[in-house]
């Protein structure tokens, strides 16, 4: 079963980058306490570029913490903190190898619904310090989420 780790939100802000503005919603920090899901978001959390992120089929990114220990790993670091790389949920035990488009969660009363692989983007290297880590975190690879159909009902995260 999958645990629900932390839930992280936070506010788009610009930030400079290699001589440019960047507005982004990356810099995530664990809350305390429920926090209302919504449609496009959780209360508190907001996307700073909607290209790429945010609306229905991306209102709530989740990162697991085997992924943590990797790049922990890969960097030489030890300090980071859920929600270091954008997402809403930091989760255990949900493996990227074991999660199925159409697969739905259940955390406390909502429910959610997997609809796309997650997608690494330049900002979570750019708020890992710089441009080795923008390189790097751009050519991660896709989480490996089975395709449509092989979706299951319901399942808890605690």
């Amino acid at each position: 079963m999958a645990t629900l780790l932390s839930v992280n939100v936070g506010m788009p802000e610009d930030v400079t980058w290699r001589g440019r503005t960047v507005h982004t919603g990356v810099w995530k920090s664990p809350v305390t306490g429920p926090r209302m899901v919504r449609r496009l978001n959780i209360d508190g959390d907001g996307q700073g570029d909607l290209v790429g992120h945010g609306g229905e089929q991306r209102a709530v990114l989740v990162y697991q913490a085997a992924s943590y220990r990797h790049w922990e790993e890969f960097f030489g670091r030890d300090d980071l903190a859920h929600g270091a790389f954008g997402e809403n949920f930091t989760v255990d035990g949900l493996a990227d190898d074991a999660v199925c488009i159409g697969d739905r969660y259940r955390i406390g009363e909502a429910e959610f619904e997997v609809t796309q692989p997650r997608v690494t983007c330049f900002r979570v290297g750019m708020r890992m310090g710089g441009a080795a880590a923008a390189v790097a975190a751009g050519r991660a690879p896709p989480p490996r989420v089975l395709p449509a159909g092989a979706g299951r009902g319901p399942r808890q995260c605690r």
